[in-house]
């Protein structure tokens, strides 16, 4: 399991319009080259997001689905992260006095990539998430 942190200077409501616009996916989630497209009915659970990840020629095509959502506060996404298995991984926002604390957990759930002892995978993931909540940081200042 990994866990980052993130303060941002914007309104939750900010960073969850970012969050919930599956179109923007890949301009903040490391990996994520292309939207192929958003099956409703994202953001609600159920709702889907088909992505590809990877650089051209080498691409992989691959789905997060969503499975609770609570608006400003809460969403919880299953990544399949095909061959090596499946994921979940969760923001939580809270408002603070210059914002939003933004808190991204994610662990694997199966396949050969929970097999992996969890300091090891947050070895890999921790740094990846570190730069997908800058990424997302910066999309919602700039929509404050």
């Amino acid at each position: 399991m990994s866990k980052n942190e993130c303060l941002i200077e914007a309104s939750v409501e900010d960073v969850f319009a970012v969050l919930t616009d599956g179109w923007s996916y890949a301009a903040w989630v490391v990996g994520a080259s292309r939207i192929r497209d958003v099956e409703p009915p994202w953001p609600e659970p159920g709702g889907r997001i088909h992505h590809s990840v990877g650089a051209w020629p080498f691409l992989l095509d691959d789905m997060t689905t969503v499975l609770e959502y609570e608006p400003d506060r809460r969403l919880l996404l299953q990544l399949r992260i095909w061959p090596a298995g499946h994921g979940e991984v969760e923001f939580v926002a809270t408002e603070t006095p210059t914002g939003c604390l933004l808190t991204m957990t994610e662990r694997a759930t199966s396949g050969p990539i929970s097999l992996l002892p969890s300091h090891v995978a947050d070895l890999m993931l921790h740094p990846r998430n570190a730069e997908a909540l800058h990424r997302l940081k910066l999309l919602a200042e700039k929509r404050s």
